[in-house]
């Protein structure tokens, strides 16, 4: 198992955002964490990423526990995410905003960076190489030098998970990537996200409420509501759950 998540707990001021969760991923699964607006899917991820640190529980990440590491260092552990609200760094261009995420494993001292040294010469060069061949595998690297916030909004999407990519995790937390998307655009992504996962060899773990996309993408899933697992298993299992099917037909919504 990459990811352990053991009886956790989140709450705020009273209210239990998450509550006795506990789940697994394993290593070079696409698993994906569904359920209505307010379940706590976007909690869980910022307990996972050190945003939050959890009211009680465990998260363990390649068997070691990480409550209580800065984002900095669980991102350094092999953690990258993406945001339900986009975040680019939307005035720099879009190579910059991949190379930024490049520095988090950059070594040279800063000293060789004022001086322009070799070792540093080099080091920027390869950067900027392998983010041209991120931005390449996007479609993106013929709009390097736009600045990102130019960008359409399904391609501002491919660049957040570029940039997040570009960290080099073992695994990619994807928040609603699909969100504000048309179904031309989700069905590209869906293809887009299958690729990364096999190219990269990377476990992905996404929230995403369009139902068709994660049923077909997705080996494995989580039902959350009201911050508590109802509901997991494979995507036809899940599809048939009668606490699943309440859980969203009460809300007006149905599944794909």
């Amino acid at each position: 198992m990459l990811l352990e998540i053991e009886e956790l707990n989140q709450k705020f001021e009273g209210l239990h955002a998450v509550k006795d969760v506990s789940l697994q991923v394993r290593e070079g699964e696409l698993a994906g964490i569904i359920g209505p607006n307010g379940a706590g899917k976007t909690t869980l991820f910022n307990l996972i990423t050190g945003v939050y640190r959890p009211t009680s529980g465990d998260i363990r990440f390649d068997g070691a526990s990480i409550v209580g590491l800065p984002p900095s260092a669980i991102v350094g552990r092999g953690i990258a995410r993406t945001f339900q609200t986009i975040r680019l760094f939307r005035d720099l261009s879009v190579l910059d905003n991949v190379r930024i995420a490049h520095y988090q494993t950059a070594t040279y001292p800063l000293m060789s960076s004022f001086l322009r040294l070799p070792g540093m010469v080099r080091r920027e060069a390869e950067i900027v190489e392998r983010s041209l061949e991120l931005l390449d595998v996007f479609g993106l690297a013929h709009l390097a030098a736009e600045r990102a916030g130019s960008l359409p909004y399904g391609a501002q999407r491919q660049l957040e998970i570029a940039r997040a990519l570009a960290t080099s995790p073992r695994l990619l937390l994807l928040d609603e990537p699909a969100a504000g998307m048309n179904p031309a655009e989700v069905e590209e992504l869906s293809e887009l996200i299958k690729h990364v996962q096999e190219r990269f060899q990377v476990t992905i773990l996404l929230i995403e409420h369009q139902m068709k996309m994660v049923m077909s993408i997705c080996q494995r899933l989580t039902v959350l509501d009201f911050g508590q697992i109802i509901a997991q298993g494979a995507p036809e299992e899940v599809r048939n759950n009668e606490r699943v099917l309440e859980a969203y037909l009460g809300r007006g919504v149905a599944l794909g």
